[in-house]
């Protein structure tokens, strides 16, 4: 190609920096813009006592998803990164005293649930699980391998196999589907929570969201360092091959030029054959970007919003609970957490995520350990703010549920730990505080976000808030969609899409509903 084709990505979440990644490996020039002081997005650390912190996401599945990214550039994951897998995908907590391990091993998995719950439960159990593999799998190439998925062609793959619409249980919430599936209220509630993994309830999102248990079910891996190191290991990558980075550089403007487009950054603009917003998409409807790009996305692709979270994240020594890698405290009753948060409220029993960032790999650490919080919440007002009042109902909210279940902390976090949906909604302009761009509520909602291309010459998306969605992998993906769409429209070598997984399934593909993300309860 020549080497005069400049590509700009504004932002340098995962998904950003997934596609300046595949640019560079197709020739192009790459800059990349981004307002903070460091690169990762959602992907971000705070300080503690112990060492930084992971406040956004802290799982990573779907390896495979970041071996091909880095294959495609010629190098190795292992090589740039210490990735170990967890023999427990996670544990979870009741208030009755109930503990139940998901694991790794599927049939570890089958006899944990026949030992606390009995071989009824586990029998439904393998049963859903089944159900979620072949949703996982139908559903593979026509909706995430698709950089424009169609309802036309998902009708194509249930015609093939009518069974399919038996299990996708079309006309059923997941909660619906869960109460048919799970005689045991304990595991509808366990599995109902994967709809908060894209930011919706299980009372309101649909049913094939359950396919999502099989992304997870594959194997979940810890990053030496905590996520942040993964997006520290792309960003190296990036400047190692040519590519630019500048931190503390907002772009505050981005319009069509005679060349193809311009940007504009602290006054200076700079012009590109191509580019790439990793941002919420809605800050381009609402004109956070100018007005030019303010019809590039239909307001019907970034609303309804998804949920938000409450996120502590600091250092201390844990007490009265053996914990995991990753753990779910179990509220009593879930209406209780997702009814007041659809009416913007705090949640008043909500379920509990807690990242021990320090148990990843199964280590045992000692002293001062790094933990991550994570209480689901409503989006925030465009106009709200972050206040203590609310920071400090949130935390003692928090360790009093905690407390109840037996957990507590030396020295236990205070309100300045978290960070709440306003919070949120400045660090990523026009969110709102979502984390995971549009509501994932109703049957076609996975067909409504943003694609790679917008109705704006030259611009493109990449991200949680565009197809395939959020979480690691999903944006990670979204990088692979934007990249092939700017390499064809600019008749550039095509970046490399490998063409089978483990399972085998295509590497580029992922489930119809993401991964978990910073506010996933896993």
């Amino acid at each position: 190609m020549s080497p005069s084709k400049h590509i700009i990505v504004v932002g340098t979440g995962v998904g950003g920096l997934a596609t300046a990644l595949r640019l560079l490996s197709a020739g192009a020039q790459v800059t990349m813009f981004e307002a903070a002081e460091a690169v990762g997005g959602k992907m971000r650390t705070v300080p503690s006592v112990a060492g930084p912190v992971d406040a956004g996401p802290t799982v990573l599945t779907m390896r495979w998803v970041f071996d091909d990214l880095f294959a495609a550039c010629g190098a190795r994951l292992d090589d740039h990164v210490t990735v170990t897998p967890d023999s427990t995908i996670a544990r979870h907590f009741w208030s009755d005293g109930t503990t139940l391990d998901l694991m790794a091993d599927p049939a570890a998995s089958t006899r944990n649930v026949a030992d606390v719950f009995g071989p009824r439960a586990a029998q439904e159990f393998t049963a859903f699980s089944d159900r979620a593999r072949r949703l996982f799998t139908a559903f593979d190439t026509p909706m995430m391998q698709a950089a424009k998925p169609s309802s036309l062609a998902l009708a194509g793959v249930v015609l093939k196999d009518p069974r399919l619409l038996r299990a996708m249980a079309p006309h059923q919430t997941l909660a619906q589907m869960l109460r048919s599936q799970f005689s045991e209220p304990k595991l509808r509630q366990l599995f109902g929570r994967y709809a908060t993994y894209v930011g919706g309830s299980p009372y309101a999102s649909p049913a094939l969201l359950s396919l999502i248990w099989h992304a997870e079910g594959t194997g979940v891996w810890s990053v030496k360092g905590g996520m942040h190191a993964l997006a520290r290991a792309m960003y190296d990558l990036i400047v190692a091959r040519g590519g630019k980075v500048y931190l503390d550089a907002p772009v505050s403007k981005i319009i069509e030029s005679d060349t193809g487009v311009c940007v504009t950054v602290n006054g200076t603009s700079h012009h590109a054959d191509a580019v790439v917003f990793n941002g919420d998409p809605r800050a381009l409807t609402t004109g956070h970007l100018g007005d030019t790009a303010r019809t590039a996305v239909p307001e019907t692709a970034v609303t309804p919003r998804s949920l938000s979270a409450d996120v502590m994240a600091f250092a201390a020594i844990p007490h009265g609970v053996d914990l995991s890698h990753h753990n779910v405290f179990f509220g009593n009753d879930p209406r209780d957490e997702f009814d007041p948060i659809a009416a913007g409220k705090i949640p008043t029993d909500p379920t509990l995520y807690i990242c021990a960032q320090d148990r990843g790999g199964n280590a045992i650490p000692t002293g001062p350990e790094r933990f991550e919080i994570i209480m689901n919440a409503a989006p925030c007002g465009p106009n709200d703010t972050a206040t203590h009042e609310r920071a400090a109902r949130c935390q003692t909210h928090i360790l009093t549920r905690l407390g109840q279940m037996g957990l507590s902390f030396t020295p236990m976090p205070n309100a300045t730990t978290l960070t709440q949906p306003a919070d949120f909604n400045h660090l990523f302009p026009a969110s709102l505080g979502s984390l995971y761009g549009r509501s994932p509520h109703g049957m076609t909602a996975g067909l409504k976000r943003p694609t790679a291309r917008t109705a704006m010459r030259g611009l493109y998306l990449a991200g949680g808030g565009a197809h395939p969605g959020a979480g690691v992998p999903m944006a990670t993906l979204s990088g692979l969609h934007a990249a092939e769409a700017i390499c064809t429209d600019l008749r550039l070598t095509s970046p490399s899409r490998p063409t089978a997984m483990r399972g085998g399934t295509s590497t580029a593909s992922a489930t119809t509903a993401p991964a978990p993300s910073a506010s996933s309860p896993s």
